[in-house]
């Protein structure tokens, strides 16, 4: 397989090419391979199109770190093939771009199926948090966790090989792109723009799922205006790998109705023009197409003095470089007399200095972890190290800037800083479990 370039994703077809395409979209941490089982009665009645996230699966290390650029990504190869419009199914990550699709581009997105999906992953906090934890000790951590999200406690117990399968996986995905597809999880939240979904969708859910379950699934029902739940009984995370019959099951008869109807196996024939497709190999992609313009989000008003207001890309900056829980907790904090200073600190700090383009985030925490050794502000220092860790410097980095300190801040305030950093480090970077 030649490489892929950067602004498209590895893919597979299988299945007639007369047939209207059927996009499967993978979970954080899986392959294509995660839909095998229902490939064989799918392709029957659809020519289906598996892709793999950046890195996972032998596919080309070109991090994406957002769900509109992994959407992108995945309309850019389908333009390259001709394919136009589609029935889309997507578990968890892949669920999410299928939302973005459905968002911005309605008229490509004949059908939709959401498995494992969620308007919100859990917290911003928890996968900047797991992306540090990469970073720090590889992806073996996660490997060897990955089933007790994934399946149910006897499931793992009985099928062993399946679950050695879901480690290995997770194994082989490349570092840096699992990051970039946390970082893109933690800054997904569509819970204000569901009802602008329109496609009949199928929100599936297992039981038993402790990630995104039931409850996350009742929210993307109730917010997108033509959905319908099916709970699978007996399952967690990975729905399609732990009960394949019950997912098939139910992916056709979603498609099969609500994408009215597609395709005769008997005759080769399609009943009703649901995509365009130009035939080509399962190998790599071709070159793409253009993508087609996204709509512009709206322009925030401009104060009188002709500058925009600095206050909301700051809360956004802070939020994104201390976590929600740690800016939470200062502006709970705040009352009558303080609550200035924290709107003064919001607007110039962080929308003032930190949003400006001249410096990266890694290089302003290692000014700033300076500033603060300097100073000897040994709590602002504990929260700027977890800070320099979500934006991406190693531990061994933040020692060398420790040590580059000590030259020019002084030894006794460096030895407060190590200490204060070790810490850090440990509870930040140590593996749950």
């Amino acid at each position: 397989m030649s490489e892929t370039p950067s602004n498209t994703l590895q893919y597979r077809f299988d299945g007639p090419e007369e047939a209207p395409v059927l996009i499967l979209g993978p979970s954080l941490g899986t392959t294509w391979h995660m839909w095998d089982r229902q490939v064989p009665e799918l392709t029957q009645q659809w020519r289906v199109f598996r892709f793999d996230l950046p890195g996972h699966g032998g596919a080309p290390a070109h991090p994406a770190g957002s769900v509109t650029d992994l959407a992108e990504r995945l309309l850019a190869t389908l333009d390259g093939l001709g394919v136009q419009r589609f029935g889309y199914a997507g578990c968890a990550l892949g669920g999410a771009v299928g939302i973005e699709l459905a968002l911005r581009h309605p008229e490509r997105v004949a059908s939709l199926a959401l498995i494992a999906a969620s308007p919100r992953f859990g917290t911003a906090d928890e996968f900047r948090q797991r992306g540090v934890i990469v970073r720090s000790n590889g992806l073996d951590p996660i490997a060897r966790t990955s089933p007790d999200r994934w399946f149910t406690s006897g499931f793992a117990a009985a099928q062993p090989a399946i679950t050695e399968w879901a480690v290995q996986m997770v194994r082989t995905t490349d570092p840096g792109c699992y990051i970039a597809a946390c970082e893109a999880l933690a800054s997904f939240d569509v819970r204000p723009q569901l009802a602008g979904v329109t496609v009949p969708t199928l929100v599936l859910v297992g039981s038993d799922d402790q990630v995104t379950g039931p409850a996350e699934a009742r929210t993307l029902v109730a917010g997108i205006p033509d959905a319908r739940l099916a709970v699978v009984p007996g399952a967690s995370h990975l729905v399609p790998v732990e009960q394949p019959a019950a997912v098939t099951d139910l992916l056709v008869r979603h498609f099969s109705t609500a994408w009215q109807p597609a395709y005769d196996s008997t005759t080769g024939q399609l009943a009703v023009v649901a995509a365009s497709v130009r035939p080509a190999p399962v190998a790599a992609p071709v070159q793409p197409a253009p993508l087609a313009e996204i709509a512009p989000a709206a322009v925030a008003p401009t104060p009188p003095s002709g500058r925009p207001d600095a206050y909301d890309a700051g809360i956004k900056v802070r939020r994104e470089v201390l976590g929600d829980a740690h800016v939470d907790r200062t502006l709970a904090q705040a009352d009558e007399f303080s609550g200035d200073f924290q709107e003064f600190v919001t607007r110039y700090a962080w929308g003032e200095i930190w949003d400006r383009p001249g410096l990266d985030r890694r290089t302003r925490s290692c000014v700033t972890l300076t500033a603060l050794v300097a100073g000897g502000h040994l709590d602002e220092l504990a929260a700027h190290t977890r800070a320099a860790l979500r934006n991406g410097l190693t531990p061994g980095e933040i020692k060398e800037v420790l040590l580059q300190a000590a030259v020019y801040c002084g030894v006794p305030a460096a030895n407060s800083a190590f200490k204060v950093a070790q810490q850090v480090i440990r509870e930040e970077t140590t593996p749950e479990g």
